[in-house]
Protein backbone atom coordinates (compact mmCIF):
# COMPACT_ATOMS: atom_id res chain seq x y z
CA UNK A 1 0.00 0.00 0.00
CA UNK A 2 2.86 2.41 0.81
CA UNK A 3 4.32 1.80 -2.64
CA UNK A 4 0.97 2.55 -4.30
CA UNK A 5 0.67 5.81 -2.37
CA UNK A 6 4.24 6.75 -3.33
CA UNK A 7 3.54 6.07 -7.01
CA UNK A 8 0.34 8.11 -6.80
CA UNK A 9 2.18 11.09 -5.32
CA UNK A 10 4.97 10.85 -7.87
CA UNK A 11 2.42 10.54 -10.66
CA UNK A 12 0.61 13.66 -9.49
CA UNK A 13 3.80 15.74 -9.68
CA UNK A 14 4.78 14.22 -13.01
CA UNK A 15 1.40 14.87 -14.62
CA UNK A 16 1.34 18.50 -13.49
CA UNK A 17 4.93 19.09 -14.61
CA UNK A 18 4.18 17.47 -17.99
CA UNK A 19 1.18 19.75 -18.46
CA UNK A 20 3.21 22.86 -17.63
CA UNK A 21 6.14 21.93 -19.89
CA UNK A 22 4.10 20.71 -22.87
CA UNK A 23 1.67 23.65 -22.67
CA UNK A 24 4.55 26.11 -22.44
CA UNK A 25 6.31 24.57 -25.44
CA UNK A 26 3.11 24.66 -27.50
CA UNK A 27 2.54 28.33 -26.64
CA UNK A 28 6.14 29.00 -27.60
CA UNK A 29 6.42 27.01 -30.84
CA UNK A 30 2.77 26.60 -31.83
CA UNK A 31 0.74 23.46 -32.55
CA UNK A 32 1.79 22.87 -36.13
CA UNK A 33 3.83 19.91 -34.89
CA UNK A 34 3.69 17.90 -31.60
CA UNK A 35 6.57 19.88 -30.09
CA UNK A 36 5.23 19.74 -26.54
CA UNK A 37 4.83 15.97 -26.41
CA UNK A 38 8.19 15.48 -28.10
CA UNK A 39 9.87 17.77 -25.54
CA UNK A 40 8.50 16.00 -22.47
CA UNK A 41 9.26 12.55 -23.91
CA UNK A 42 12.88 13.43 -24.73
CA UNK A 43 13.45 15.13 -21.38
CA UNK A 44 11.75 12.31 -19.48
CA UNK A 45 13.72 9.66 -21.38
CA UNK A 46 17.04 11.23 -20.47
CA UNK A 47 16.08 11.65 -16.82
CA UNK A 48 14.72 8.12 -16.41
CA UNK A 49 17.94 6.75 -17.92
CA UNK A 50 20.06 8.83 -15.56
CA UNK A 51 18.01 8.14 -12.45
CA UNK A 52 17.64 4.42 -13.17
CA UNK A 53 21.39 4.08 -12.81
CA UNK A 54 21.48 6.35 -9.76
CA UNK A 55 18.53 4.74 -7.95
CA UNK A 56 18.61 1.09 -9.00
CA UNK A 57 22.36 0.45 -8.92
CA UNK A 58 22.70 1.93 -5.45
CA UNK A 59 20.22 -0.71 -4.18
CA UNK A 60 19.11 1.20 -1.12
CA UNK A 61 16.58 -1.23 0.33
CA UNK A 62 14.93 1.31 2.60
CA UNK A 63 13.80 3.44 -0.34
CA UNK A 64 11.78 1.03 -2.49
CA UNK A 65 8.77 3.35 -2.30
CA UNK A 66 10.98 6.34 -3.10
CA UNK A 67 12.35 4.69 -6.24
CA UNK A 68 8.86 3.65 -7.34
CA UNK A 69 7.57 7.20 -6.83
CA UNK A 70 10.27 8.58 -9.15
CA UNK A 71 10.72 5.92 -11.82
CA UNK A 72 7.12 4.69 -12.08
CA UNK A 73 5.07 7.61 -10.78
CA UNK A 74 6.99 10.76 -11.69
CA UNK A 75 8.60 9.77 -15.00
CA UNK A 76 5.78 7.42 -15.97
CA UNK A 77 3.27 10.26 -15.83
CA UNK A 78 5.68 12.90 -17.15
CA UNK A 79 6.29 11.04 -20.41
CA UNK A 80 3.37 10.00 -22.59
CA UNK A 81 3.24 7.40 -25.36
CA UNK A 82 -0.55 7.61 -25.66
CA UNK A 83 -0.53 11.34 -26.47
CA UNK A 84 2.26 10.77 -28.99
CA UNK A 85 0.14 8.07 -30.67
CA UNK A 86 -3.00 10.24 -30.71
CA UNK A 87 -1.21 13.26 -32.14
CA UNK A 88 0.40 11.11 -34.82
CA UNK A 89 -3.01 9.68 -35.77
CA UNK A 90 -4.48 13.19 -35.97
CA UNK A 91 -1.71 14.19 -38.36
CA UNK A 92 -2.52 11.18 -40.54
CA UNK A 93 -6.23 11.99 -40.53
CA UNK A 94 -5.42 15.56 -41.59
CA UNK A 95 -3.38 14.23 -44.51
CA UNK A 96 -0.04 15.35 -43.02
CA UNK A 97 1.77 12.12 -43.84
CA UNK A 98 5.17 13.82 -43.84
CA UNK A 99 4.68 15.35 -40.38
CA UNK A 100 3.25 12.10 -39.00
CA UNK A 101 6.22 10.11 -40.29
CA UNK A 102 8.65 12.72 -39.01
CA UNK A 103 7.00 12.63 -35.58
CA UNK A 104 7.33 8.84 -35.36
CA UNK A 105 10.95 8.75 -36.52
CA UNK A 106 12.13 11.73 -34.48
CA UNK A 107 10.28 10.67 -31.32
CA UNK A 108 11.52 7.08 -31.36
CA UNK A 109 15.12 7.88 -32.28
CA UNK A 110 15.59 10.89 -30.03
CA UNK A 111 13.98 9.21 -27.03
CA UNK A 112 16.16 6.12 -27.46
CA UNK A 113 19.24 8.30 -27.76
CA UNK A 114 18.15 10.34 -24.71
CA UNK A 115 17.71 7.18 -22.60
CA UNK A 116 21.11 5.89 -23.75
CA UNK A 117 22.80 9.20 -22.87
CA UNK A 118 21.10 9.18 -19.48
CA UNK A 119 22.18 5.60 -18.76
CA UNK A 120 25.75 6.24 -19.86
CA UNK A 121 25.91 9.41 -17.77
CA UNK A 122 24.69 7.54 -14.70
CA UNK A 123 27.13 4.68 -15.24
CA UNK A 124 30.00 7.12 -15.66
CA UNK A 125 29.12 8.98 -12.47
CA UNK A 126 29.02 5.74 -10.49
CA UNK A 127 31.95 4.00 -12.17
CA UNK A 128 34.63 5.17 -9.72
CA UNK A 129 34.37 3.68 -6.23
CA UNK A 130 30.64 3.28 -6.61
CA UNK A 131 30.18 7.02 -6.92
CA UNK A 132 31.45 7.74 -3.40
CA UNK A 133 34.46 9.45 -1.84
CA UNK A 134 35.58 7.98 1.49
CA UNK A 135 37.99 9.86 3.73
CA UNK A 136 38.67 9.33 7.44
CA UNK A 137 35.32 7.69 8.04
CA UNK A 138 33.39 10.30 6.06
CA UNK A 139 31.44 9.31 2.97
CA UNK A 140 30.40 11.72 0.24
CA UNK A 141 28.21 10.21 -2.54
CA UNK A 142 29.44 12.49 -5.29
CA UNK A 143 27.76 10.41 -8.00
CA UNK A 144 24.29 10.91 -6.57
CA UNK A 145 24.93 14.57 -5.81
CA UNK A 146 26.11 15.13 -9.39
CA UNK A 147 23.00 13.38 -10.75
CA UNK A 148 20.90 15.64 -8.52
CA UNK A 149 22.76 18.68 -9.84
CA UNK A 150 22.04 17.66 -13.44
CA UNK A 151 18.36 17.39 -12.61
CA UNK A 152 18.40 20.79 -10.90
CA UNK A 153 20.10 22.40 -13.89
CA UNK A 154 17.52 20.96 -16.30
CA UNK A 155 14.64 22.14 -14.10
CA UNK A 156 16.07 25.67 -13.91
CA UNK A 157 16.84 25.83 -17.64
CA UNK A 158 13.42 24.55 -18.73
CA UNK A 159 11.53 26.81 -16.32
CA UNK A 160 13.46 29.91 -17.39
CA UNK A 161 12.96 29.23 -21.11
CA UNK A 162 9.24 28.62 -20.69
CA UNK A 163 8.77 31.69 -18.47
CA UNK A 164 10.50 33.78 -21.12
CA UNK A 165 8.30 32.48 -23.92
CA UNK A 166 4.97 32.21 -22.10
CA UNK A 167 3.05 35.03 -20.46
CA UNK A 168 2.98 34.06 -16.78
CA UNK A 169 2.21 36.32 -13.83
CA UNK A 170 5.35 37.14 -11.84
CA UNK A 171 3.84 35.79 -8.62
CA UNK A 172 3.18 32.46 -10.33
CA UNK A 173 6.74 32.34 -11.62
CA UNK A 174 8.15 32.88 -8.14
CA UNK A 175 5.75 30.38 -6.58
CA UNK A 176 6.59 27.77 -9.20
CA UNK A 177 10.34 28.18 -8.73
CA UNK A 178 10.07 28.00 -4.95
CA UNK A 179 7.77 24.96 -5.03
CA UNK A 180 9.82 22.94 -7.51
CA UNK A 181 13.11 23.89 -5.84
CA UNK A 182 11.83 22.98 -2.40
CA UNK A 183 10.35 19.64 -3.47
CA UNK A 184 13.39 18.67 -5.53
CA UNK A 185 15.99 19.54 -2.90
CA UNK A 186 13.97 17.89 -0.11
CA UNK A 187 13.50 14.63 -2.02
CA UNK A 188 17.09 14.42 -3.25
CA UNK A 189 18.40 15.25 0.23
CA UNK A 190 16.17 12.56 1.72
CA UNK A 191 17.53 9.96 -0.66
CA UNK A 192 21.10 10.87 0.24
CA UNK A 193 20.29 10.41 3.94
CA UNK A 194 18.72 7.03 3.20
CA UNK A 195 21.80 6.06 1.20
CA UNK A 196 24.07 6.92 4.13
CA UNK A 197 21.85 4.99 6.55
CA UNK A 198 21.97 1.96 4.31
CA UNK A 199 25.78 2.17 4.18
CA UNK A 200 26.33 1.91 7.91
CA UNK A 201 25.84 5.48 9.09
CA UNK A 202 23.60 6.21 12.05
CA UNK A 203 21.97 9.46 13.08
CA UNK A 204 23.48 9.19 16.56
CA UNK A 205 27.07 8.51 15.53
CA UNK A 206 27.32 10.28 12.16
CA UNK A 207 24.94 13.22 12.39
CA UNK A 208 27.57 15.86 11.40
CA UNK A 209 28.58 13.85 8.32
CA UNK A 210 24.98 13.30 7.27
CA UNK A 211 24.10 16.97 7.72
CA UNK A 212 27.20 17.94 5.75
CA UNK A 213 26.09 15.80 2.81
CA UNK A 214 22.53 17.15 3.01
CA UNK A 215 23.61 20.81 3.07
CA UNK A 216 26.25 20.25 0.39
CA UNK A 217 23.55 18.78 -1.86
CA UNK A 218 21.27 21.72 -1.06
CA UNK A 219 23.98 24.27 -1.87
CA UNK A 220 25.13 22.54 -5.07
CA UNK A 221 21.62 21.93 -6.41
CA UNK A 222 20.52 25.46 -5.50
CA UNK A 223 23.54 26.98 -7.23
CA UNK A 224 23.19 24.84 -10.36
CA UNK A 225 19.45 25.54 -10.54
CA UNK A 226 20.20 29.27 -10.40
CA UNK A 227 22.74 28.82 -13.24
CA UNK A 228 20.05 27.03 -15.25
CA UNK A 229 17.61 29.87 -14.61
CA UNK A 230 20.22 32.46 -15.60
CA UNK A 231 21.20 30.61 -18.77
CA UNK A 232 17.57 30.04 -19.72
CA UNK A 233 16.84 33.76 -19.52
CA UNK A 234 19.73 34.42 -21.90
CA UNK A 235 18.48 31.99 -24.56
Amino acid sequence: MNQIVAIALGGAFGAVFRFLVSTGVYQWLGRGFPYGTLAVNILGSFLIGLMTEALILQKVAISQEYRAAILVGLFGSFTTFSTFSLETLYLLEQGNLQKASLNVVVSVLTCLIAVWIGLQSGRFLLSFAGGTIRWMGWVFPYGLVTANAIGAFIIGLVMAILFNKVDVVLEHKVAGIILLTGVFITLTGLYLILYLLENGHSVKAHLPAMLSVFFANTFICGTVLWIGLWLGRKL
